[in-house]
């Protein structure tokens, strides 16, 4: 194997530390950045994240505030829950655990959130912000954590040449604007783009994050290059894997995001780094 593993706790560790210096600093001021979390039923995979979330956030000096409802809640209590939060100074940004149940209008329900509350990037109005650079609001956490990685190792993104295949409003798409506000030359492709490792083998940064296991094999990639993976899979052995084939792909490219301990362990402390950012702008109004 000849490319440099990005580890993500190493990014992680790196934003808590630099977030619980904020929050003291806040707190010496009177302010205490609290992160909402409203969860609606016990779906494990939610339980779980949340546990995470709320460890890492009191890591880091924050508070926590749950909001936790029936998995048959009405649309109406779980708009006036968050509308709740709206209204309570007290809390800096939310967490809302998503997909609601079935039944649930979820675009209304996450368009109700203010803005500035909106750390994990739910509303219309944090994507707009993102796609025009104006505005209030948060960029989607794992689309920032692709950022954090590149930036912490010391990685170019200025005049560089970016590949990202996928194109959900969740990854794909924030991280191509995020990038191009960064001065890079981007491409959007996806699993039906024709020739698509002629495309990625150009690039100097490849994001995969098209939510296919090891869809990119070593095929799709050339020397030189930086592979951040954001996928998420389990292969046919219950394995966790990601959208590229590392073993693969680790013996081509230079630098190389592994799955797991690669972006998804940095994506909780973005979270976190929003709520503390979300205070601080909130301090003088």
């Amino acid at each position: 194997m000849s490319a440099k593993i990005l580890e993500g706790p190493a990014v992680a560790t790196a934003i808590n530390e630099a977030m619980a210096a904020k929050v003291e600093q806040l707190k010496n001021q009177g302010i205490s950045p609290t992160l909402g979390i409203l969860r609606v039923g016990e779906r494990p995979d939610d339980v779980s994240y949340e546990k995470g979330a709320t460890k890492r956030a009191e890591g880091i000096g924050l508070d926590v505030e749950k909001i936790l409802l029936d998995a048959d809640a009405t649309q109406d209590q779980i708009i006036d829950a968050v509308r709740g939060v709206n209204a309570n100074d007290a809390i800096s940004g939310l967490l809302m655990f998503r997909p609601l149940p079935k039944g649930i209008d979820e675009d209304l329900i996450c368009n109700t959130l203010d803005v500035r509350k909106d750390v994990d990037s739910m509303t219309e109005k944090s994507l707009t912000s993102v796609f025009t650079g104006n505005g209030d609001g948060f960029a989607p956490c794992t689309a920032q954590a692709c950022i954090e990685i590149l930036d912490y190792y010391d990685i170019p993104i200025e005049g560089k040449n970016v590949v990202v295949v996928g194109r959900s409003l969740v990854i794909g798409k924030p991280v191509a604007m995020m990038l191009l506000s960064r001065n890079a030359t981007v491409t959007i492709a996806h699993s039906r783009t024709k020739n698509l490792p002629e495309i990625t083998k150009r690039a100097d940064i490849v994001i995969a994050c098209v939510g296919r296991a090891q869809m990119l094999d070593g095929s799709y990639f050339s020397a030189g290059q930086t592979v951040i993976d954001v996928g998420i899979n389990f292969n046919d052995e219950g394995k966790m894997v990601g959208d590229v084939n590392f073993d693969e792909a680790a013996e081509i490219v230079d630098a190389i995001t592994p799955v797991p301990r690669g972006v998804g362990s940095v994506t909780t402390s973005v979270l976190c780094k929003h709520v503390v950012e979300a205070a601080d702008a909130a301090k003088g109004k």
